[in-house]
């Protein structure tokens, strides 16, 4: 409806000029109108059905609930003459306005009251979305453009996503066909950064101090000598470079070995220090990250640790994961 003979019999009706005045200021529900006004859903209903056919009111569903708003590509014109209209009943909305406040503010207190419960259990309750993976994407987003090096791979699912930041990716695998597999995915996902090498964890086959950042995620625990991989780690970084070690905190499932191939039982936490340590880190620490809710309950622990001499690069987020296999 264009004509602005038409928008002002419209809006000689009160009804429509309060509505409209209501959802000029915020989008609400037929509910909240309800409550605003004072009315019955039936005539709220009907009124917006009539403002959305004259293309004054848009709707927006969510779920089960429609949302209703002025509509935002409204004619110059017809803008001027809604003003007009709701500065000359100005006195008259006062009461709309502040119905209007108390709504908003009750939808603030529902979401207070309800971050307020789960204040410092926010981490152990199951949150929508809130997904370790989900966040990994988004912190890599802050990733800075490094050479990495990814220490007994698998098939990469960590250098897939670091290489869409990276400068180079580097992966290095004992397995030819774990080679083979995440060559053929890196093709596949256009990653011309991403090179996959055979190569031993324990020999690296990458020079001295090439790389910013090594990652040793769930690898270590399969090397026959942990101390020799993460002495190799350290060679292969640049002074100031970080090494990330995501493995097993030490347990008792015998089976693994049988199952994943495991060396190592995990490591316990100072285990993983003086491995750090001893290879020349500085500035390293050593936590636990996760535990399974299923038998055995593997829990994982994260290790970090700088090669001095440089300035520091920026810690990349491992994709944390306490699954005990590559």
């Amino acid at each position: 409806m264009n004509a602005c003979w038409d928008l002002l019999k419209l809006l000689a009706d009160p009804t429509r000029l309060r509505l409209l005045a209501l959802l000029h200021r915020e989008e609400l529900s037929v509910a909240e109108l309800q409550d605003i006004l004072g009315m019955a859903q039936s005539r709220i209903s009907s009124q917006l059905a009539l403002l959305r056919q004259a293309g004054l009111v848009s709707d927006r569903r969510d779920g089960k609930k429609a949302f209703y708003s002025l509509h935002p590509q409204l004619g110059e014109a017809q803008t001027q003459l809604l003003r007009a209209a709701w500065d000359a009943v100005a006195g008259e909305l006062g009461s709309d306005l502040d119905n209007l406040e108390r709504i908003l503010a009750k939808r603030r207190a529902h979401q207070e009251q309800y971050f307020n419960l789960i204040a410092g259990k926010l981490g152990r309750n199951y949150c929508p979305g809130r997904s370790w993976q989900a966040i990994g994407h988004l912190a890599l987003r802050l990733a800075p453009p490094i050479v990495v090096a990814d220490l007994g791979a698998g098939e990469g699912l960590i250098s897939q996503l670091l290489a869409r930041r990276a400068r180079q990716v580097w992966c290095i695998d004992n397995s030819p066909r774990m080679v083979e597999v995440g060559t053929e995915l890196a093709e596949r996902n256009g990653l011309h950064n991403l090179t996959y090498r055979l190569g031993d964890i324990e020999k690296v086959p990458l020079p001295d101090e090439s790389v910013d950042l090594a990652i040793l995620s769930q690898a270590l625990h399969h090397a026959h000598h942990p101390q020799n991989a993460v002495n190799e780690a350290f060679r292969i970084l640049r002074r100031g470079g970080q090494l990330l070690v995501l493995d097993l905190k030490e347990h008792t499932f015998e089976r693994a070995r049988e199952l994943y191939a495991d060396v190592w039982l995990g490591f316990g936490e100072s285990t993983l220090h003086r491995f750090m340590r001893q290879a020349g880190f500085e500035q390293v620490e050593v936590s636990l990250v996760a535990r399974e809710e299923q038998e055995p309950h593997f829990e994982t622990i994260l290790a970090c640790g700088i090669r001095p001499g440089g300035a520091t690069v920026p810690p990349l987020p491992p994709a944390a994961t306490s699954t005990p296999v590559d």
